[in-house]
């Protein structure tokens, strides 16, 4: 299971993740709101707020809240949405890298919570660009598994269309793309009746470090404190958990 997944799919906590279910809300709801503010809430012609609702219906958002976020977002209320985009760099336990994807109506804010976290957690800031460089930007389409869909049934459906490599995260699959060919690549899914969960631009390792037990405990408890910031959207990071490591987890 690699690092840039977010966490949201490790389930390493069932209990944890229903208590974030809130939290997980609203930060589905910013995602749509600057998606619509950008973009126009006019779905046929932004497939970025296509790809945030599409994540939003996934996570049981009711739709009365979905619907109210791209009316927000697109200016049609008359509230104002002004979120800035920051990302921090930083490292975990055993030099585990990290970017921290902010999304804020206050940098100052952000900084000071994300800073906090990372050294009450065993984390270390990092100049800017001393991690980013392990990481390229992909399109990432995630499926769950089912026994309708194989692998080999994703490959033929959007080798074709654009997309770079399809990986087997254990619970589901990943179809990786350039971020310029992703919507063509969702497109092809859908053409051929293949569900998918959401469809993100995100930051992927060119090189994964794998961990140990403990160590994985460490990383996901920064995680895990991160993610608890109002501020952080997304956390994405370079270490792998065997089969072996992610069962022992799953059982504490």
């Amino acid at each position: 299971m690699s690092g840039h997944s977010k966490w949201a799919t490790t389930k390493h906590k069932k209990a944890v993740i229903d208590a974030r279910r809130a939290k997980s809300f609203a930060k589905l709801i910013k995602n749509i709101e600057v998606a619509a503010k950008l973009g126009g809430a006019d779905l046929s012609g932004n497939p970025t707020l296509v790809d945030a609702v599409q994540k939003a219906k996934k996570s049981s958002v009711p739709n009365d809240n979905i619907d109210r976020a791209v009316k927000r977002g697109a200016g049609l209320t008359g509230e104002s949405v002004d979120y800035q985009t920051i990302m921090y760099e930083g490292y975990a336990a055993n030099g585990v890298a990290l970017l921290i994807e902010c999304l804020t109506d206050n940098k100052n804010r952000a900084a000071a919570e994300v800073r906090t976290i990372m050294s009450r957690n065993g984390g270390t800031m990092a100049d800017p660009g001393s991690v980013a460089y392990n990481f390229h930007r992909k399109g990432v389409i995630s499926i769950t598994k089912s026994d309708s869909v194989s692998e080999d049934d994703i490959l033929l459906a959007v080798l074709d269309a654009g997309a770079e490599e399809v990986n087997d995260q254990g619970g589901g699959f990943e179809v990786i793309t350039e971020p310029s060919q992703m919507v063509a690549v969702r497109s092809a899914l859908q053409e051929a009746g293949i569900d998918y969960d959401s469809a993100e631009a995100e930051f992927v390792p060119t090189v994964t470090v794998d961990v140990d037990v403990e160590t994985a405990r460490k990383v996901l408890r920064l995680i895990d404190a991160l993610e608890d910031s109002d501020d952080v959207q997304n956390i994405f990071s370079n270490f792998d958990m065997s089969a072996e490591v992610q069962a022992e987890l799953d059982d504490e």
